[in-house]
């Protein structure tokens, strides 16, 4: 200090009188004449002199840079730092380098390392984008930096705070560790982590960790967070919002489990305006994070809306309070104000510089200590010329020896506290690990109450449990004890009107007029007028006439409301028993169309809030735009609607319940699919194959196989009938067969199996849509008409009049005064149905003993539950605030599982469970059995028609006996040879009645054979005359003869064909044997409409047998048929 004061009092003069001017004023007088005086041409001399020398200087500037290009020696390792503008305290800083520096020596191995290996550069505040790049790219790239020190202990949170943060992003995308201690560092984006940086400095997370703990400490949990634009103010309200989880999250052992609320988070854009929301919330403890000068504004306006005062705690930030080594006015700030505050002044920032220098040293060692590392180099030999190395690869790598760094304070500190012991540690992403901040109170000075100062009261120390320690501090408004940090108790007075299960109500305890725990809490349902005369309230509590215990959805809510909220109430029944609707003054109800005219009046819950009888109206309390016109409600805390309750009656079963297992179409695919195709497939298989119909149109002889007998199989497999069934020959079909069999298996165990389900007795009830069923706007479409009704005076009222006028005046018939009177109405059957709130006829359901009741149909205007107060009250906003949160945290979920959820269960099932089943309960088997009788019944009516009318016209269009392959009935029936087997079975069945029947049919079976033997002589009388007989239809023993044969081939000339052929057989008959046959003949023309046969002609002694030749055809060989037709008893006539 002598020297510097020697050489100013030289340049400057001293202060006595004899030397007052120095040598500065002397010659700045002199130069100034020489200026006056210099001639012009000695001026262009002199700029052209001044212009040279500048060219030599920059040409000397340009040897210098080239001179720093020169390689930098391999053993050595370079450190990049960077400090604050100054000239006096520039060679306090690069003291620490040296001393810092001066540990390591030879510690190194064969790396350099010391104070000349620091490239020092001084960054003005504020610097610009070019300033920054020409630090990186001119000083520390050339000289292969292996880690930057970047130190600031600016506070202005302002364009430095964007270089800094410009510069450490810059630092990481070439991949070089900076190690960082800058006092802004809280404005830094997050985004800004991310590089290969590590912060000396306490983080924005420290200090939000420290002023959470302050709150641990007085169990203040309920906060609100005000910010001004700072840099990195979102930031900051989500490294609190974090914090608060943590504190929540029942995982995280290492902090208390506490549940914090954050009440609000206001930005200050204008004071004034935003902090009007913090006044009107019940917000008592405010953080804030903002710069010095904002703050001073934003508490001159908090102190102009009472928001300073003893009720009111503030806890700022660092960047808040700034260093405290300065000047700074504290009086815009009010007495009680806490902040958390670490030093930022210049003896922490040459700490600071030391302590970085160390930890870098630290980082290196490990570094090469590693053996992995032996043959890697520190020297990063980056440019930012050179596009193909911009970025150092191994910088990540030593970046994270910097980071696992672990080293004793007193390794790492210059001045170190005696009582300060750890460990220097660094959390993963690069923040200090053990951070200490210091908790302040802002109180008066001791000198003057105008003055106010900033004392330490405390410490927050990161590594300890407690965290926070807190000696003596000054309350707002100089109080000595902490504030509650919650609003002060106010009292409101609530009406309800009770319905389950949002309010129910039970009769007290006798004895101590208390509810049970169970049982709520004490409400009053006796009218203001019956308390006026009531002088012991204390035995009216005992009363149930006067007080009742409520309980339910609502009241629970209630409760959670009056803890959370700081409030004591009382609960009282709403006098006239009605929600809230318009009347007249007569007390008739109106219609929504009614209401605008003068003269009606709210009543109910609307009036008492209106007439601020009452401070706020709990129940399960409708919102709709009417009610909404005149009182305010709070956010919906339950969806509802309008819905339809009906009772289920014990129906019978149904008569198509048979059917019912299975859906139309699957019985549809079954019968028109399943069934057609086994049968047809089977049947065809039967005609194709060799063991069977071998593809003939006549089946083999003794096998009858038709298509009918094959669907007469295929319904007898499918259903297991125990009935006689003709089976095909072929191997084939047989199979067929088997497989539908396997089919009929699987498909009557599934219809077995489900029939059970349908054979039950059913419960009826009307399955109404909703509100817009057409039964119910149209309730005479029944006959009786529809039943249905409503409770008066509610939100079903207001809606139904309002949206379905014509439907509203049907029901008013059938209104009941409360919602059991209509459940009792519709569960005796005196009304079909009853419209009511949606989740209160929800609850009655599942709450019935007997199960008999069912809502039905869609929910008809939607709408919400809500919590009504007077008009403009204060209260409605602070109750949305909470309801919202019980709706994010799951409370309200909780409560109304509780209290909504259940089903009903009966008390009388195992009654109804034994009871016998009457008639109608099995209709469906007896409806089954008398349609099959009239389907029978059709049959046989086509059966007549069929042998009557059809079978004559098919018998002559039939000559292939294509009808024997669908049913072998039909094809002899068709046929004359099928008549006579039907006649000889008849004869076979018959058993006369008396001996001289016997003697009858004994004669008539000697005519027959004797006719047998006569039809074999003229057998041979035609082969003696050229013709040979058929064999295809040779006769048999026991039939009669029907022959057709062929002439030979040699005969072609007519005459060799017998032109006539008598045949006479005398088969006389007498009247026993018209009692055997039942006919007046024995044989005769055959009748196609009868079973038997009969004569059309009279009877004649004698017949021929005529020979009909054919017509010419030209030489061709004719086939000729001879029939035998009978004419008389026996006659034949031979036709082509």
């Amino acid at each position: 200090m002598e020297g510097r004061w020697c050489w100013r009092t030289w340049w400057f003069g001293g202060r006595g009188r004899s030397s007052r001017y120095g040598v500065a004023m002397p010659l700045l007088l002199a130069v100034l004449l020489l200026f006056a005086c210099w001639p012009s041409r000695s001026l262009v001399e002199g700029k052209t002199f001044f212009r040279d020398r500048h060219k030599q200087l920059q040409q000397e500037a340009e040897q210098k840079k080239n001179q720093q290009k020169e390689e930098v020696p391999d053993n050595t390792i370079n450190v990049g730092i960077i400090m604050p503008v100054t000239n006096l305290r520039l060679r306090y800083y690069q003291l620490k380098i040296r001393n810092g520096a001066k540990h390591f020596g030879n510690r190194l191995m064969m790396y350099k390392f010391g104070y000349d290996q620091f490239i020092q550069e001084q960054m003005a505040l504020n610097p610009s984008p070019t300033n920054i790049l020409n630090t990186l790219c001119r000083s520390f790239l050339p000289k292969n930096v292996s880690a930057i020190i970047y130190t600031t202990n600016d506070e202005s949170f302002g364009r430095n705070t964007a270089s800094a943060q410009y510069f450490l992003q810059l630092a990481g995308y070439l991949g070089i560790p900076v190690i960082a201690w800058n006092a802004d560092n809280s404005g830094l984006e997050q985004a800004s982590m991310s590089g290969l940086r590590i912060q000396m400095a306490p983080s924005i997370h420290h200090q939000a960790a420290a002023m959470l703990s302050i709150l641990v400490r007085y169990q203040w949990h309920a906060f609100t967070i005000v910010t001004s634009h700072i840099a990195g103010h979102t930031d900051f309200v989500q490294t609190v919002r974090d914090q608060v989880h943590q504190y929540g999250d029942p995982q995280d052992l290492s902090k208390p489990k506490i549940k914090f609320t954050i009440i609000d988070n206001v930005i200050i854009n204008n004071a004034k305006e935003d902090l009007a929301v913090v006044a009107d919330s019940e917000a008592r403890i405010i953080l804030l994070y903002s710069t010095n000068q904002e703050a001073k504004s934003i508490m001159r306006a908090a102190e102009t809306m009472g928001l300073t005062g003893e009720n009111y705690v503030w806890i700022v930030t660092q960047s808040v309070m700034g260093s405290l080594s300065g000047v700074n006015n504290n009086n815009d700030f009010p007495v009680g104000m806490l902040g958390v505050h670490f030093d930022t002044n210049d003896d922490a920032l040459q700490e600071a510089i030391f302590t970085t220098v160390r930890i870098f040293g630290y980082g290196v060692m490990n570094f090469l200590s590693d053996a992995r590392n032996e043959h890697l180099s520190l020297q990063p030999k980056l440019s930012c010329e050179n596009q193909t190395n911009a970025r150092w690869t191994l910088g990540a790598t030593f970046y994270r020896y910097l980071k696992n760094v672990s080293i004793p304070y007193d390794k790492v500190y210059e001045n170190l506290d005696n009582n300060k012991r750890g460990l220097v540690e660094f959390l993963p992403d690069g923040s200090r690990k053990d951070v200490e901040l210091k908790i302040m109170n802002l109180r008066d000075s001791g000198t003057s109450s105008e003055t106010r100062k900033w004392e330490e009261i405390g410490t927050w120390n990161s590594w300890e449990p407690e965290g926070v320690q807190i000696n003596d501090i000054v309350w707002p408004g100089h109080q000595h004890v902490p504030p509650p940090g919650v609003p002060e108790k106010f009292h409101l007075k609530i009406v309800f009107l009770e319905e389950p299960p949002y309010i129910s109500l039970a009769s007290p305890d006798p004895v101590t007029g208390k509810c049970n725990a169970n049982r709520g809490i004490l409400c009053r349902v006796a009218t203001e007028a019956m308390m006026a005369k009531v002088e012991n309230h204390t035995l009216a509590q005992q009363n149930s006439t006067y007080y009742k215990c409520c309980s339910g959805f609502c009241i629970d809510m209630l409760q959670k409301f009056s803890d959370e909220l700081g409030f004591s109430y009382d609960l009282f029944r709403v006098e006239d028993g009605k929600w809230g609707t318009l009347e007249d003054y007569k007390g008739s109800r109106h219609t929504t169309a009614q209401s605008g005219h003068k003269g009606n009046k709210w009543n109910g819950l609307v009036a008492a809030l209106m007439n601020r009888k009452a401070d706020m109206a709990l129940s399960s309390f409708k919102i709709n735009s009417e009610r909404e016109s005149v009182i305010d409600f709070t956010v919906p805390f339950l969806e509802s609607g309008i819905a339809i309750v009906v009772a289920k009656r014990t129906g019978i079963i149904s008569p198509t319940a048979f059917l019912e297992p299975f859906d139309t179409a699957s019985w549809m695919l079954v019968a028109f699919v399943a069934i057609q195709v086994a049968a047809l497939t089977v049947f065809l298989f039967e005609w194709l194959s060799p063991g069977g119909y071998n593809m003939k149109m006549a089946p083999p002889r003794d096998h009858k196989f038709s298509l009918l007998r094959t669907y007469w199989l295929v319904w007898a497999v499918l259903f297991q009938a125990a009935v006689h069934v003709d089976c095909p020959k072929g191997f084939t079909a047989r199979f067929m067969a088997n497989i539908w069999a396997m089919f009929a298996v699987v498909f009557l165990a599934i219809y077995t199996a489900n029939l059970a389900a349908f054979m039950i007795t059913r419960e009826e009830y009307h399955d109404f849509s909703g509100i817009e069923d057409h039964r119910l706007e149209n309730p005479y479409v029944k006959k009786p008409p529809f039943k249905f009704g409503f409770v008066p005076y509610t939100n079903t009222e207001t809606i139904l009049s309002k949206h379905k006028p014509e439907m509203f005046q049907y029901m008013s018939q059938y209104n009941k005064t409360s919602i059991e009177l209509g459940i009792k109405a519709i569960k005796k059957g005196e009304q079909d149905a009853f419209i009511y709130d949606a989740t209160v006829l929800d609850y009655l359901v599942g709450q019935d003993d007997e199960c008999q009741l069912l809502t039905v149909g869609t929910w008809y205007h939607m709408t919400g539950y809500g919590i009504a107060f007077p008009r403009g009250s204060k209260h409605t906003a602070h109750f949305n605030e909470r309801l919202m949160s019980y709706k994010d945290n799951g409370d309200m979920e909780r409560i109304q599982r509780f209290w909504l959820t259940g089903a009903c269960k009966p008390k009388k099932q195992n009654k109804r469970a034994s009871e016998p089943l009457a008639l109608e309960q099995f209709l469906s088997a007896y409806l089954l059995l008398f349609t099959g009788v009239l389907l029978a019944l059709i049959l046989l009516l086509l059966e007549h028609v069929y042998f009557k009318y059809v079978r004559k016209h098919l018998a002559k269009t039939d000559s292939g006996g294509c009808c024997a392959l669908i049913s072998l009935s039909m094809g002899k029936s068709l046929t004359f040879r099928g008549a006579v087997f039907e006649a000889q079975n008849k004869l076979r069945r018959h058993r006369c009645r008396d001996p001289l029947c016997d003697t009858h049919i004994w004669k008539v079976k000697h005519e027959l054979d004797m006719a047998r033997v006569k039809i074999k002589q003229l057998e041979k009388e035609l082969e003696s005359h050229g013709v040979k007989p058929s064999r295809k239809f040779a006769p048999r023993q026991g039939n009669i003869l029907t022959s057709c044969w062929k002439p030979n081939a040699q005969d072609t000339d007519d005459e060799n064909i017998p032109q006539f052929l008598n045949v006479y057989a005398s088969l006389t008959t007498g009247r026993a044997e018209r009692e055997i046959m039942g006919t007046r003949e024995v044989f005769g023309a055959r009748d196609m409409t009868r079973n038997h046969i009969t004569s059309n002609d009279p009877a004649r002694p004698s017949s021929t047998a005529t020979l009909t030749p054919p017509p010419e055809t030209g030489g061709a060989r004719q086939r000729y048929r001879i029939c035998l037709k009978p004419k008389t008893k026996v006659g034949f006539i031979i036709r082509r």
